[in-house]
């Protein structure tokens, strides 16, 4: 969710630790104020990094900053199962209740630093295995707001008021919260936002709307502490790499009024609702995606990121979020896609490869060898694989509308030795046609829907537009329209008669050879002729 520079993990694991690693960290009413100098003269010579720890020691923690900052860190990860403060150190430890869950926070942080009160925090791996607290008296409040924290994952909503007080919940804050969205680089849906707020607690109902240039949302929580959660956790973050920053503040508003069902409001309690006036309710299969009519499903906190969100409507779904940086590869979430209703007499791994990667780096393809109308696409993460989601679900292709959902999946396999595949499966990890490689790279600033005007670049000076006309013509394609840029001859924009001639056009002649040692770019446009 946060977009930021690499931090350097590699500073003093506390001022407290005992001289041999991997022993519970006991802390007690005779621990000294002032910890250890055998380890600070260890430190300032240098150590190994810990190895990984359900114990994370971290660093440069606000004054200010009370246990249900802190654990609203460890939150989007997992479970937390004890916190511990060393006031006057700007230190913390959090102690994660597992592993697994520990790992998944330290690869998010070491790419994407956390803050708290607007201030970075740095995040490694403790050399203690467990953290014990002895009972402190100063640790009642991290206790409470453990138990709140606690009770809203395990999906007792009944919290009392007491714990809330006890864990520094501000009283008298309503149940909805206000979202503004700024620098809206790439479009954030309705289902975007229910997958990112939905972690913290019981979405009940969703209305986005614009108002003064600004995309905003309203979003309502079953309870008011999840709202609090969601704001602590998120406020200030990122959904995409350094755009699409969340501002949040609670509302006046006690309760949503949801008329319609659609892309713009949602009451997740009454999907009998119509999409706008005398039409019918939603689709099964949006339905479907979130749970039965009437019935609201607690989010299953996954390993990491702020995601995968597992739901357990008729069978499991299993869907991730997009709040992780797209140009980091290998983040928390499912990034493998299931691709289904395809044309088994067209399709092809290749193809594809290239369509799904005009939004993220496929890594791998897989045809299902029994079933050529379904296949596993691979992304580079769990955002590529939204934004994926976002801009080819019923998108027609060949003749069929296909469909884009999150597989159940974590990645592909590539087939043993010897056995039968007939090429359906296809390793494109080390592909030179990854498109968002590169950190920082403009064609993260260059993804649009499919349209039926594409942009062209990398021409050489010899081919003329009656060049590309012909090349264009041998797919099929009809040319409507074509423009040389001015400033630029090597790009061009070129619209077809329709959006499936585009994506046709795009898994064609994307990366042809057009002589010259150069290779046709091929992407979509937001622009018209």
């Amino acid at each position: 969710m946060i977009s930021a520079v690499s931090p350097n993990i590699h500073g003093p694991d506390n001022l407290l630790s005992s001289s041999v690693s991997g022993k519970p960290l006991t802390v007690s009413n005779s621990t000294p104020a002032k910890g250890g100098g055998n380890d600070n003269k260890k430190l300032k010579g240098g150590r190994l990094p810990c190895l990984p720890s359900r114990v994370l020691h971290l660093r440069q923690i606000p004054d200010n900053a009370t246990e249900a900052d802190v654990i609203s860190l460890g939150l989007p990860f997992g479970k937390v199962t004890n916190v511990l403060i060393l006031r006057g150190k700007s230190q913390a430890f959090l102690e994660m209740a597992s592993e697994e869950n520990a790992v998944s926070m330290v690869n998010y942080c070491s790419t994407a630093i956390p803050h708290i009160h607007n201030q970075p925090v740095y995040v490694q791996y403790s050399n203690h295995r467990e953290l014990k607290t002895d009972s402190l008296p100063s640790q009642a409040s991290a206790q409470a707001a453990l138990q709140v924290v606690n009770t809203v994952q395990c999906g007792n909503v009944g919290v009392t008021s007491t714990f809330a007080a006890e864990s520094g919940l501000p009283p008298g804050h309503s149940s909805v919260l206000r979202i503004i969205i700024e620098n809206l680089f790439y479009p954030v849906s309705l289902e975007v936002l229910y997958q990112i707020f939905s972690k913290f607690g019981f979405v009940l109902k969703i209305v986005t709307f614009t108002r003064n240039n600004q995309f905003q949302a309203l979003i309502q929580y079953a309870e008011p502490v999840n709202a609090y959660y969601a704001k602590m956790a998120l406020n200030g973050r990122n959904i995409y790499n350094a755009c699409c920053t969340l501002h949040i503040d609670f509302s006046k508003l006690t309760s949503l009024k949801v008329k319609y069902n659609n892309e713009k409001s949602r009451d997740f309690t009454r999907f009998d609702l119509p999409a706008a006036d005398g039409q019918l309710p939603l689709d099964p299969a949006i339905i479907a995606a979130f749970g039965s009519q009437g019935i609201i499903f607690q989010p299953y906190v996954g390993t990491g990121g702020i995601g995968p969100v597992t739901y357990f409507p008729q069978g499991a779904v299993t869907t991730s979020v997009a709040s992780v940086r797209m140009s980091n590869p290998g983040v928390p979430g499912n990034s493998v896609l299931l691709v289904s209703n395809l044309n088994p007499e067209a399709i092809t791994p290749h193809g594809l490869f290239i369509l799904f990667g005009a939004y993220g780096d496929v890594l791998r393809v897989k045809i299902m060898f029994k079933n050529k109308e379904n296949a596993l696409v691979q992304m580079a993460d769990a955002t590529q694989a939204q934004i994926a989601i976002s801009n080819l679900n019923g998108q027609k292709l060949y003749g069929k509308f296909i469909r884009a959902t999150l597989s159940k999946h974590q990645n592909i396999q590539l087939p043993r030795e010897g056995e039968e595949d007939n090429g359906l499966t296809k390793d494109y990890s080390n592909s030179p046609l990854h498109r968002f490689k590169n950190p920082g790279s403009k064609n993260f600033q260059n993804i649009f829907p499919p349209s039926a005007t594409l942009h062209l670049s990398n021409i050489p000076p010899s081919v003329s537009f009656d060049d590309l006309k012909s090349l264009f013509a041998r797919t099929g394609s009809t040319v409507k329209a074509f423009r040389f840029f001015q400033r630029d001859c090597k790009m061009a924009l070129i619209q077809l008669g329709s959006v499936e001639e585009a994506v046709h056009a795009l898994i064609e002649l994307h990366n042809y050879d057009l002589g010259e040692n150069h290779h046709l770019r091929v992407s979509f446009s937001k622009s018209t002729i």
